[in-house]
């Protein structure tokens, strides 16, 4: 489904401030297949995931989606393949915009109808008002409600709704509960693996947790500077815990990590 081949970024290429961001990086990802990236800051984790969506162009390699080249694509092209959740909740939503219209936004991605015209009839508002209420939130009963109103957790729910709401291939997570505290964290954390579950995404979630690494998905990838480090998955997997991925982080960079926050500059 997803397919990263040789995949080469550097900023600021030819000064004295060039920065290698990702070096080499390969990596396929089966349909409905949901994996989990580690690593520091400045790892590559979220230039990998800027590069997938079509924010970061690659200076070299490719990366294709369900058969399609999409590396010379423009963000705006790829999003009716593409999803994405950022890390700050304003991001993927509008605070002067109600609940109602920031659907209509996300339903109008890709040149699709309007979701304010489908809410006019009774069936399209009855499905809508559906799939608010499973978040579990209220926000069925707040379509009119400016989304500025909203909590962290309210807000980063409707952003993964908003993301999921159409028809698409990928979803992309990019440290989606870190802004969040703890609870809301946990219920974000629960509805994107119910979320992606059931409609058989295939997904990339960047996390600073260890521990979340390996409560979520089905494969987990350590990145460090520019490079898969680790690739682990199955019953390979399953025998991991947080500490074996310390002593690991530890052994290949040399750098200790004193929690399962990776969180070293």
């Amino acid at each position: 489904m997803l397919s990263i081949c040789d995949a080469y970024v550097t900023f600021n290429p030819g000064t004295p401030i060039a920065v290698p961001a990702l070096r080499g990086v390969d990596l396929d990802l089966a349909p409905g297949e949901f994996v989990t990236v580690i690593g520091t800051n400045g790892a590559g984790k979220s230039t990998l995931l800027s590069a997938v969506a079509g924010d970061v162009r690659l200076d070299r390699g490719g990366i294709y989606v369900d058969g399609h080249d999409v590396t010379r694509w423009p963000t705006e092209r790829r999003a009716s393949l593409i999803g994405r959740v950022f890390q700050e909740p304003r991001a993927g939503t509008c605070s002067s915009l109600t609940v109602e219209e920031n659907l209509a936004l996300a339903a109008s991605r890709g040149g699709r109808r309007r979701l304010r015209l489908a809410l006019g009839r009774g069936a399209e508002r009855a499905r809508l008002k559906e799939h608010l209420a499973r978040l579990g939130m209220g926000l069925e009963d707040r379509l009119g409600a400016h989304v500025g109103t909203l909590s962290g957790g309210q807000r980063q729910a409707l952003s993964l709704l908003m993301a999921t709401l159409l028809p698409m291939k990928i979803l992309i997570l990019d440290e989606h509960t870190a802004a969040l505290d703890p609870g809301a964290a946990a219920t974000i954390l629960a509805l994107s693996s119910e979320i992606t579950g059931e409609q058989r995404l295939t997904t990339l979630m960047v996390t600073h947790s260890m521990r979340n690494s390996l409560d979520h998905g089905e494969r987990t990838i350590m990145m460090n500077a520019g490079r898969v480090l680790l690739d682990i998955r199955g019953d390979e997997r399953n025998g991991y815990d947080v500490s074996d991925l310390l002593a690991l982080f530890k052994k290949t960079t040399g750098k200790a990590v004193e929690d399962d926050q990776l969180v070293l500059a």
